[in-house]
């Protein structure tokens, strides 16, 4: 490594890694940016840290602690802080950077530390990055077919990303990479690549497509392939959804489906919109769902984010809210600084126009109807029975009278994510994403009745599928009660033409 950093004109000097493992992270990632700020000459600092509340607490801490450091160089004398994250919006991301002092200005002395997500190896170019710091972990989501669960993990990056990392110090003069793992750790925790996304993905989406170009042999098909389950269950969703036959080959639902750029689910729930008059709305909530959060939570406005979600609230759920936040945005011109004042992301709106605007051509092409319910009494109603169509398998029902749901035919007890906007806790629900984090939790989740899953879905709500539960009695109530609503309304019908009968005699 010190002759190869020889040949490159010192690009690199390694501080390759740690001699034991650190057993708090982040606080070690704090205290070596600080000792770069304090023994070493200038030059700016990036920091990998895995997500973004990790990110600003790093921001605060090294702010608050860096007045206590004493620079052994006068070249630098304070450090100006700046997180890099997704979410953040460019003239967020421009402002922050806007307020650091260039090396040709009078205050020039400020060292720049960039704090950011795994994005900054290589989706953004930083300049004047002369140390890295590197914990060795990233965020990363997978997907168990199992029990139909995203999760949000920590893991080790991976040899290859290791290496990406180390590249950002020393672009334009000798640099430093200080890497806060074991060399252990290194050669037998760490993969040599990140695993490839269709390995860790629902696959639904994929296998619709392979089956639309006519591909018949998804396990001999070359690709990197999957886990065999992850791949049944794809089969058995779409199957479920009439995009598949019980044969695997194409419907002409499915055919349809697959020209959606969209999750089965969704392009479903819009494609059977028109037969509830209101494939306007649904069009609406499909584009919203399709973009990063909408909802701006700044970390020191948190009370406010919550207050000005409330305002646009709708009670039944977080997929009405978002049609509610996106009509609203349009009522008031798309003006950015009502969007700001109420918590929103102006981009991710604008992304959901965008979106909106591509979907809306292909249903002109396929001749699906734009219609909107003019009874205000079903508005609602009409949209959550779209949406039952397409995410009946998304489905929960509460545990008796506790704060827990259980998730239809998985049996998963989960919670309601602490961002949702349900006013009450109804008895079911559909949901968008089962996640899990420090506990698993449904997002996105609507109040729905169990006779609009009996009705839309009846193959899949046929109670011989399902195991003896709370769920299964639950419908089964369900079915009695609507048995006998059918027979009190047989029997008014049958008493009225009695009555007809004896009037003309």
């Amino acid at each position: 490594m010190h002759r190869f950093s020889k040949f490159v004109d010192e690009c690199i000097q390694w501080k390759c890694f740690t001699e034991d493992p650190e057993p708090d992270y982040l606080e070690a990632a704090i205290q070596t940016v600080l000792t770069i700020h304090q023994e070493e000459s200038e030059g700016d600092v990036l920091l990998f840290l895995t997500d973004e509340d990790e990110i600003e607490r790093a921001c605060q801490e090294i702010n608050l602690r860096a007045s206590d450091v004493m620079p052994s160089y006068a070249s630098v004398d304070r450090v100006t802080c700046i997180p890099l994250y997704p979410s953040l919006t460019p003239p967020q991301l421009q402002k922050k950077f806007d307020h650091v002092p260039t090396r040709r200005s009078r205050d020039s002395r400020s060292r720049k530390v960039v704090i950011s997500t795994n994005i900054a190896e290589t989706s953004l170019a930083i300049y004047n990055i002369v140390y890295v710091v590197d914990p060795g972990l990233s965020a990363r989501t997978t997907y168990n077919p199992r029990i139909r669960v995203q999760t949000h993990l920590v893991c080790p990056i991976s040899k290859a990303s290791a290496q990406q990392r180390a590249g950002c110090a020393g672009q334009k003069r000798p640099g430093k990479c200080f890497r806060l793992y074991t060399e252990d750790d290194f050669k037998f925790e760490f993969e040599d690549r990140t695993p490839p996304k269709i390995v860790e993905c629902n696959l639904a989406t994929t296998v619709l497509r392979l089956a639309k170009l006519g591909v018949k042999d998804l396990v001999q098909f070359n690709y990197d392939p999957p886990p065999p389950e992850s791949l049944m269950r794809a089969i058995e969703l779409l199957n479920n959804l009439g995009a598949l036959d019980n044969d695997g080959n194409l419907t002409p639902l499915g055919a349809m489906m697959a020209e959606f750029p969209l999750d089965p689910q969704l392009s479903k729930a819009l494609i059977v919109s028109p037969t509830f008059s209101c494939s306007n709305e649904v069009l609406t909530v499909v584009a919203m769902l399709s973009v990063s959060d909408v909802w701006v939570r700044p970390p020191r406005q948190l009370k406010e984010a919550k207050e000005a979600k409330a305002r646009l609230t709708i009670p039944n759920g977080d997929h009405l809210t978002m049609l509610n936040a996106y009509n609203m945005y349009h009522q008031n011109k798309e003006d950015k600084n009502w969007a700001w004042q109420h918590c929103l992301s102006a981009r991710a709106l604008a992304q959901a126009e965008n979106i909106r605007a591509h979907l809306k051509r292909l249903m002109d092409r396929f001749e699906i109807e734009l219609l909107s319910s003019q009874d205000m009494r079903t508005f609602y109603d009409n949209v959550r029975k779209a949406l039952c169509c397409g995410f009946f398998m998304q489905v929960a029902h509460r545990e008796g009278n506790s704060n827990n749901y259980v998730t239809v035919k998985d049996n998963q007890v989960v919670g309601l994510h602490p961002s949702c906007s349900l006013n009450n806790q109804p008895e079911w629900v559909l949901f968008d994403e089962f996640i899990l984090t420090t506990r698993p939790y449904i997002r996105t989740v609507t109040d729905v009745r169990p006779e609009w899953l009996l009705e839309y879905a009846p193959a899949y709500f046929d109670l011989s599928t399902f195991t003896d539960g709370e769920t299964k009695q639950a419908l089964q109530r369900v079915i009695i009660k609507r048995a006998g609503k059918s027979v009190i309304q047989t029997g008014s019908k049958v008493g009225r033409r009695e009555k007809k009968k004896r009037r003309k005699n």
